[in-house]
């Protein structure tokens, strides 16, 4: 499908997203991503490029853990009905739907469809380097939380919505090895944006205790 499509469909969604976290800057990252993911792959780039722009469509539903609803199994139902009022090839839909629904890999979900995988690992992707411990930095100001609590073994080792940076990296972060991703652009990107996040975390506690 030609580009313009694309950028109307971005247009369109837009108004979903909220600025903090998961705003539409994190979409536009993971746009991006995935273009360099799919250089390598044979796959469906009209199926990667929906569901990338679709795929956190029903963030701000799910909010702060606050209600039951997942925000990748209702965004992929939100998605089906956007791209069918978009004039999406209707063969295509359910293949969007599906990625989307299986992109939180924080679920333990599994893409089974390469175009499944290349959102996750896009997604992923974004949650390691320099970007998220900006996006991490702004959350615990807005939300006045911790950077890193050296009193509570258990506060640094979780990765909830009361979480220290520091345990979200050791509680999250770091469980996304580079080689837990499906591709393998992915995987050699991931690998350097691993090592950011790991010696960040590792010097700030340091330098906290004195030990640097």
């Amino acid at each position: 499908m030609e580009e313009i499509f694309f950028e109307k469909l971005r247009e369109k969604v837009l108004p979903y997203f909220e600025r903090e976290g998961h705003g539409f800057d994190h979409v536009d990252r993971v746009y991006k991503l995935a273009l360099k993911i799919i250089e390598d792959e044979n796959i469906d780039i009209d199926i990667v490029k929906a569901a990338v722009l679709l795929h956190d469509i029903a963030r701000s539903k799910e909010g702060l853990g606050k209600n039951n609803i997942c925000h990748a199994e209702e965004g992929a139902k939100m998605a089906v009905e956007i791209l069918k009022e978009s004039d999406f090839p209707d063969d295509k839909i359910d293949a969007v739907a599906y990625a989307i629904s299986v992109h939180r890999y924080r679920k333990g979900s599994k893409a089974e469809t390469e175009e499944a995988k290349i959102l996750q690992d896009a997604d992923r992707l974004d949650a390691l380097g320099a970007v998220i411990i900006t996006r991490m930095m702004e959350f615990v100001v807005k939300h006045n939380l911790l950077v890193y609590d050296s009193t509570s073994f258990d506060n640094n080792e979780s990765h909830g919505p009361r979480s220290t940076v520091i345990g979200h990296i050791r509680g999250k972060l770091l469980k996304m090895t580079p080689d837990s991703f499906y591709t393998k652009r992915a995987r050699e990107l991931a690998k350097g944006r691993y090592e950011f996040v790991k010696d960040f975390a590792e010097r700030y506690v340091k330098e906290v205790e004195g030990e640097w």
